[in-house]
């Protein structure tokens, strides 16, 4: 195989086996999605945190950066990189630095589809 299909192949496996552990995770317990989302960007963070999560998403490109653990990771990596050049002040400011783009953006399109779509009470 290629390097693209290998790529592409790891990316896949990777965030479907992320998917997949959501989805039990729904089916077999009683966590809401809510604290399942919040869980994996915690996890991401946690590990991010400790130097393990980086060498996975290496190795499984957006497999791993695209899911919320690596949305966590990238927090985790900001501060510490802000942590490193402000100090403690960094601890504050460096996660909303690093994922400022990704904030942004999903305020951006949360108000772009809240304008669009007309709200209505669930049944």
């Amino acid at each position: 195989m290629n390097d693209t299909v290998m790529t592409f192949l790891k990316t896949f496996l990777v965030g479907g086996g992320l998917c997949l552990i959501g989805q039990l995770l729904i089916d077999l317990t009683r966590l809401t999605p809510a604290r399942i989302l919040t869980m994996y960007v915690v996890a991401g963070v946690a590990l991010g945190a400790v130097g393990l999560y980086q060498p996975f998403a290496d190795w499984a490109g957006a497999g791993a950066t695209v899911p919320l653990t690596g949305f966590g990771n990238l927090l985790a990596r900001g501060v510490r990189e802000a942590v490193a050049e402000k100090g403690l002040l960094g601890a504050f400011t460096g996660g909303f630095t690093a994922a400022a783009g990704g904030i942004c953006a999903a305020i951006f399109f949360g108000l772009i589809v809240a304008l669009v779509f007309k709200s209505r009470e669930k049944y």
